[in-house]
């Protein structure tokens, strides 16, 4: 079974073309970051714009690298949740018009449960379960516990920041560039990360739920001052720059693997399974490694981690099987989505 992904949830274009949902023939991915670099993050209009100039070019070029044609496409899935409303309009919309004008089968999928299955995709015949779903990303922290593919129970979520998303406030509080994410992992590499210290914040209706604000606004005060905003000078020196970046980064990650390896014990998981751009950074694949949690940690492949197609024609495919039928043209995009 051919699979066509169209993925535009934010500021990534991208058409793949998978076959029963583990051979990927063509991945596709156009990047905006050189468009929202100068205001720091994603603009929304002009990311909506740019997926309605790179879409069709996105699914060409995936085509011809899988070296086939529309009319060989069995199924064509698409993310119609959670994200960004307008961008993901661009692709349900591609995706809906391909559908009627082909008379092929499409279905609507969720971005973040893609993100999961992208780290599934190398060892699909040999799937662990009942494991922790991890998505950590600019848009999403999440944990899952993953009964299998298309069965998941919520454990715990952020209840303001997202982890990618506190990397990016804390690389433009510290002047790096956009996106901030590897900017904050080269920086710490130079610094000492027991020179500042910082707490996360602690959530006490569920232990499993995580708040990034409190630790991003304690590294705007350290770096600008009490009650200080983040146009306001910085007084630290810039060789201090570099142990903030350490600092935060250690506390972010120290704060995730505690409560993966919480999550873990208590509902008796077996494996792990990784999803979301943070996933890139090589510090925290060290710091679980030295967890020695006895479990196998399944990462997604680097061109998998980031918003990508293939990963969502792979999870077309499984539930398209399941339900061998294609979801209504009326399907809405959705902002924002629970399990």
């Amino acid at each position: 079974m051919l699979v066509l992904g169209i993925e535009t949830t934010c500021d990534e274009t991208a058409a793949a073309v998978v076959e029963d949902g583990s051979k990927i023939l063509s991945n596709i991915i156009f990047s905006q970051i050189h468009l929202h670099q100068k205001f720091g993050g994603v603009f929304p209009e002009l990311a909506s714009r740019s997926h309605v100039d790179k879409i069709l070019l996105a699914i060409d070029e995936s085509l011809k690298k899988a070296n086939i044609t529309l009319s060989d496409i069995d199924v064509i899935a698409v993310a119609n949740r959670p994200g960004l409303i307008g961008s993901v309009l661009i692709g349900l919309n591609a995706a809906k018009a391909l559908s009627l004008s082909l008379k092929k089968p499409f279905i609507g999928i969720n971005h973040i449960e893609a993100h999961l299955y992208a780290a599934m995709m190398e060892s699909i015949n040999n799937l662990i379960f009942p494991a922790l779903g991890v998505v950590i990303s600019g848009g999403h922290t999440k944990l899952l516990k993953i009964l299998d593919i298309g069965k998941y129970e919520d454990i715990g979520t952020t209840i303001d920041d997202a982890i990618g998303e506190s990397f990016d406030k804390v690389a433009s509080i510290l002047d790096l560039r956009y996106p901030g994410g590897p900017e904050v992992e080269k920086l710490a590499k130079l610094g000492d990360s027991t020179k500042y210290k910082f707490k996360a914040g602690k959530v006490d209706k569920n232990p499993f739920n995580f708040s990034f604000s409190g630790l991003k606004t304690k590294v705007l005060y350290t770096v600008k001052g009490q009650s200080s905003k983040k146009d306001f000078p910085t007084l630290i020196k810039e060789e201090e720059k570099k142990h903030i970046a350490a600092a935060f980064q250690k506390c972010a990650f120290d704060d995730l693997i505690k409560k993966c390896t919480l999550a873990c014990s208590k509902f008796n998981l077996k494996a792990i399974y990784f999803g979301g751009g943070v996933t890139n950074n090589k510090t925290l694949r060290e710091m679980f490694d030295k967890e020695n949690l006895n479990i196998d940690l399944f990462w997604p492949q680097k061109d998998l981690s980031l918003d990508n197609a293939a990963m969502i024609a792979g999870l077309g495919y499984h539930k398209f099987k399941k339900e061998n039928k294609s979801d209504r043209l009326d399907i809405l995009a959705h902002p924002s989505c629970s399990f």
